[in-house]
């Protein structure tokens, strides 16, 4: 069912904090360069891909959703980024890869339907999104505390980023945002196992935050998945 587009009070609020937002001292590197070769390819797929499908409109929550995720994913990129310079961990720098892709993918989406992108031009550590803002904030001081801090900071934002992909997936019925939101989901479970992992050789166990148990168990149960971005 197409419906009629609405850029009213929820996206506009969204970005009327353009430039308002701090990132205190974390916010401190310049965002990274475009993607690499192997990221350039996938999202050169997914564009395939996308082109196959009709653009619909778009309500209100939809327009938001895209939003808040690039926001999202650009706070799981910036986060690792800077927790890989300071504790040195490759999941860190490979995983900050990865969500430049899922940037990346939700920029399709943002210009497919000519949204304005809350990313440009923003600094590491910097979101207009204020609850977006604060979540970054917090985790970084976690993140600072100890190497096991850190990847339990790791496995939060994934555990984070799969809930509200699974309500945003839920709460469209335009196939091109499905499967935009569906291939960032296989992502973030892939990387929820790496993160799990880690924490496992630490001796670490991980209590789920967003999903539920039963969820969680079967995700990290379960192999890596192929495809993905």
């Amino acid at each position: 069912m197409q419906r009629r587009l609405v850029l009213g009070s929820i996206l506009g609020a969204a970005l009327l904090t353009l430039g308002g937002c701090g990132g205190g001292d974390t916010a401190v590197a310049a965002a990274p360069a475009s993607s690499d070769a192997t990221s350039a390819t996938a999202i050169t797929a997914l564009s395939t891909q996308l082109a196959t499908i009709p653009a619909s409109t778009l309500s209100t929550e939809e327009a938001s959703a895209l939003v808040f995720m690039r926001e999202e994913e650009k706070l799981a990129r910036d986060i690792y980024q800077l927790l890989f310079t300071q504790w040195g961990q490759k999941v860190f720098s490979n995983i900050a890869a990865s969500e430049q892709q899922h940037m990346d993918a939700v920029a399709l989406l943002l210009t497919r339907y000519g949204l304005p992108d809350p990313a440009a031009g923003t600094a590491v550590g910097v979101f207009h999104d204020a609850h977006v803002q604060e979540l970054f904030n917090t985790l970084m001081a976690q993140g600072q505390t100890s190497l096991i801090g850190a990847l339990s900071v790791g496995a939060t934002i994934e555990d984070l980023d799969i809930a509200d992909l699974q309500q945003r997936i839920a709460a469209t019925d335009n196939a091109d945002i499905a499967l935009v939101f569906g291939e960032l989901m296989k992502g973030s479970r892939n990387h929820l196992r790496a993160f799990i992992s880690q924490l496992t050789k630490q001796g670490v166990t991980y209590t789920p935050q967003y999903i539920t148990q039963a969820e969680f168990d079967a995700i990290v149960n379960s192999a890596t998945e192929q495809g993905s971005i």
